[in-house]
């Protein structure tokens, strides 16, 4: 049985996390971590206890990360310390924080992945293969969240550009149109269009479940893995493309 922490624990998708772990006969949950601030540290949520101290990450086999940026990179020398695994799902990292996951990725193994949905990881591989094809297209890059969400554009639009530029266009993060909407859970499109054509692409995330799944199948891998940086890529389909 896989012994898990969830950090970002009192969050819409640490709770999912939780409750879908403790339903799965592979995980135990044996922690929530949370900014100390919130009301709910140090209580009892769904079985599971709420802490602010991150040498909790000891108790457990891999840690999965949906906080904030400040908090991710404040539990990185405890994973590393005590060498382990971690899962991050964390959005709107800035450069230097990137760097800090990427050089623990060098002592431990990281599943990091702006989206870490089957659906969305199956998107980017359709819009790679799109952009290898659809040369001199004009191409539109959208998406929608709910009002909640702190970071715009998101990390999943940012990553569909990123692939998109490889294939030698150039789209910059402020042509992605961004909108913060009710309580969308998450809707990603591209569309690309000529002349004679348009084509589009098109993910609708029903529930966060989608997410939280994908981050247990993560931990599920990522157990046993040598150091290193990994991504849902390398999850699903075994090498990056």
């Amino acid at each position: 049985m896989i012994k898990i922490g969830v950090s970002g624990g009192c969050g819409r998708m640490g709770k999912r996390i939780i409750k879908l772990a403790k339903e799965d006969k592979d995980f135990t949950v044996v922690f929530g971590l949370e900014n100390k601030e919130y009301s709910d540290v140090g209580k009892i949520i769904d079985g599971v206890r709420i802490g602010d101290d991150p040498q909790e990450v000891k108790k457990c086999d891999c840690l999965i990360d949906f906080s904030a940026p400040q908090a991710t990179v404040g539990y990185i020398p405890y994973l590393v310390e005590f060498r382990k695994c971690a899962v991050i799902g964390t959005t709107g990292l800035d450069e230097d924080q990137q760097n800090k996951v990427k050089e623990a990725a060098k002592n431990i193994p990281i599943v990091f992945s702006p989206n870490m949905s089957v659906g969305v990881n199956l998107l980017f591989k359709l819009i790679d293969d799109a952009a290898k094809i659809l040369k001199g297209y004009q191409v539109d890059i959208e998406e929608a969240h709910h009002i909640h969400k702190k970071d715009a554009p998101s990390g999943t639009a940012k990553k569909i550009a990123k692939i998109i530029n490889e294939q030698g266009f150039s789209i910059k993060v402020e042509d992605i149109k961004a909108e913060r909407v009710d309580e969308i859970v998450g809707d990603h499109k591209v569309v690309f269009e000529s002349d004679v054509d348009k084509i589009e692409l098109f993910h609708s995330a029903k529930t966060r479940d989608i997410f939280a799944q994908g981050a247990l199948l993560a931990a599920k891998w990522i157990i046993g893995k040598s150091p290193g940086l990994y991504s849902m890529d390398d999850v699903l389909f075994g090498a990056k493309f």
